[in-house]
């Protein structure tokens, strides 16, 4: 089999449905395992992902958000963490040092050529270099707050010569756009863990065990809206 570069999805901890989704692809000794970030935060089994994540020559990943947060936190950057962060970080208290210093390594975008991962998003028209370490993380809609989905999303705007690959917006059907493929597919929420192979173009998922967190009203609304553009596109 050719070596083929596979990307993930938002992991959230959820280690049990990695290795289900490795497992499933069957990934090669030869095969690149890329995450679109938020290895961590939410889920139950941190400590696993990241140890994978850092032990397997394989893979790579860019900076989440979540992890964002995490990191900026121990270096005194940030004075507090959410009630899910705070969790996460005390599971991985005990292996601080070498978890910090992994998250510190992760880049906030991956050139693949054709390809670039970033967690959330880029600006339609701002060069790469130009684009700002929140938008890169947080990013979801143009108008107002970056993190709102309210207004429109980048995806649907931009039309770079790279196609992107992110992660961060969940929702239950892959979002798409022109130039864009969203991966995050709510795994974490009891949905599914995603994953992307270049190569072929093919998607493969596996089920969430169980929801370990609540979806609430906004992943629910944009199962609905997806479904709908998805039938409108086929008619």
């Amino acid at each position: 089999m050719d070596a083929r570069t596979i990307v993930i999805g938002d992991i959230h901890g959820c280690y049990d449905e990695l290795v289900a989704l490795l497992d499933k692809v069957q990934a090669g000794a030869s095969d690149r395992i890329i995450a679109v970030g938020d290895l961590i935060v939410k889920g139950e089994r941190n400590r696993e992902v990241l140890d994978f994540f850092m032990s397997d020559a394989r893979c790579a990943s860019v900076l989440g958000n979540h992890d964002r947060a995490i990191l900026r936190y121990w270096r005194g950057k940030k004075k507090k963490l959410s009630e899910q962060q705070e969790d996460c970080r005390r599971e991985l208290e005990s292996g601080r040092e070498r978890y910090e210093a992994y998250l510190s390594s992760l880049p906030l975008t991956l050139d693949l050529g054709a390809h670039l991962v970033v967690h959330a998003g880029v600006r339609p028209g701002v060069a790469l270099a130009d684009q700002s370490a929140k938008d890169l993380t947080e990013l979801r809609t143009l108008e107002g707050k970056r993190s709102s989905p309210k207004g429109t999303p980048w995806y649907e705007v931009y039309d770079g010569a790279q196609t992107i690959l992110f992660g961060h917006w969940p929702a239950p059907l892959v979002r798409r756009g022109a130039r864009a493929l969203g991966l995050d597919t709510g795994c974490v929420y009891g949905y599914e863990l995603t994953a992307y192979i270049i190569e072929t173009g093919e998607f493969v998922q596996v089920k969430a065990a169980r929801p370990y967190d609540d979806p609430g009203k906004r992943l629910r609304k944009a199962k609905k809206r997806l479904a709908k553009e998805g039938d409108e596109a086929e008619g």
